[in-house]
């Protein structure tokens, strides 16, 4: 039994090697099935890994109030914008009440935000790409921030609304490429800060957002440069991850009091967690797996019909073979054998190619691009299983064929 198995791997590869070119054609729609389901694998799992990662660092016992819902939202994801945008923004006031009367909350943090800024000094400047947060003092010990350089500005220096920051460490290195940042001079908007701190170097969130490309302001000098009704996000941070749920209540039941939310409407603001938001992009990353799937199987499909329109030929073009062998009493289990190993070896030989170019597909797109990519192992099996499925499954009928063919009609042909 295994002699003749490998006999017939011998028969198979014999046949791919004497058609060489045929062969590769025939492959191409398993090719571009297996790889592009290792290509799309390696880049949901790169992300799925990272968010993971990147949530982690904020902290399990850290979550966040916001005026709108976090996450992704397909199509809307059945939310009432119109009725979102008219809550009333949170304020350092609503920070500051949350600190005084919630007992299982340590320490909360504001923070609001202006996107797409440039940053100069006299002699240099960045792209308009940098994001300008405003802070309070507690902003990094919730947010997973660490000051590699300097310090973080002070009580004193929010209150007064002293124009300092901390810069990101890419916007550190553009400006100031050989000095030390620290004591010199930034302008936003031509108006002129210190800095006091340089942060830790942590890469991109999501692999998107560059968390490095950043400048942190105090509150008050935030607001009197970007406007002072501007709404804000509150972070908040637990005694430790088991009284998570405990802080949420006692945060909800403050903002509900200070806001006069009536006890039978919802909330007019949003209590969500790193976890909920982990999960809402993992949700995400799972309705682009069971696409790239779809995609997956339509091209192994169009590939299949190439093997079955292959072996078909390839029945045709052997009858006389098939017809001698059977003569010198091979049985219809031993020719159905053949070809079938033909079908399934050929599907794959496109397996393992595809797999060799979506391993390589995304170590290119992690050297060239930055892209986060890691190929989990149970992408490599299932593309090895699908595929050796289609060879099998379209292999099947050529194979019969050849089994049920008269010897004698057989040996005929020509």
């Amino acid at each position: 039994m295994i002699r003749a198995f490998f006999d017939n791997l011998g028969l198979a590869f014999g046949t791919f090697v004497a058609h060489p070119l045929r062969t590769m054609l025939t492959l191409l729609g398993i090719v571009i099935g297996v790889s592009t389901v290792m290509t799309m694998m390696a880049l949901l799992e790169g992300l799925r890994v990272k968010v993971n990662k990147d949530f982690s660092q904020l902290g399990a016992n850290v979550f966040r109030v916001d005026k709108w819902p976090q996450g992704v939202h397909f199509g809307g994801g059945g939310v009432d914008w119109n009725r979102i945008a008219k809550r009333p923004p949170l304020t350092v006031a609503d920070k500051r009440a949350l600190a005084e009367q919630c007992p299982s909350v340590i320490r909360t943090a504001a923070s609001s935000w202006q996107p797409a800024q440039k940053v100069r000094t006299a002699n240099s400047e960045t792209q308009p790409s940098v994001f300008i947060i405003g802070a309070t003092v507690e902003f990094p010990e919730t947010s997973g921030i660490t000051i590699a350089n300097g310090r973080m500005f002070n009580d004193a220096e929010e209150v007064d609304g002293r124009r300092v920051a901390v810069l990101g460490p890419d916007v550190a290195d553009k400006l100031f490429p050989s000095l030390d940042p620290i004591g010199q001079e930034v302008r936003l908007k031509n108006r002129p800060y210190t800095v006091v701190g340089v942060m830790e170097r942590r890469g991109k969130l999501l692999g998107m957002f560059n968390l490095d490309n950043q400048v942190i302001v105090p509150m008050t000098a935030f607001l009197s440069q970007y406007g002072k009704r501007r709404g804000m996000s509150i972070s908040i941070e637990a005694a430790d991850k088991e009284s998570v749920d405990k802080a949420m209540e006692e945060v909800t039941r403050v903002l509900r009091q200070r806001r006069e939310v009536l006890p039978m409407d919802d909330n007019n603001f949003e209590v969500s967690t790193n976890e909920s938001m982990a999960k809402s992009l993992n949700d995400l990353s799972s309705v682009v797996t069971a696409a790239t799937f779809g995609v997956c199987i339509l091209s192994l499909i169009v590939g299949g019909i190439g093997i079955l329109n292959i072996m078909l030929v390839s029945v045709t073009e052997r009858t006389r073979e098939i017809g001698i062998r059977k003569a010198l009493g091979a049985k219809k289990n031993r020719i159905l054998m053949q070809f079938a190993t033909e079908a399934v070896v050929l599907s794959l030989v496109g397996g393992v190619l595809g797999i060799a170019i979506g391993f390589g597909l995304a170590f290119l797109g992690r050297w060239t691009f930055g892209l986060y990519t890691s190929v989990p192992l149970w992408s490599v099996l299932l593309s090895l299983g699908m595929s050796s499925g289609v060879g099998l499954i379209f292999g099947i009928y050529p194979a019969a064929r050849a089994a049920k063919l008269d010897p004698i009609e057989a040996m005929r042909a020509e």
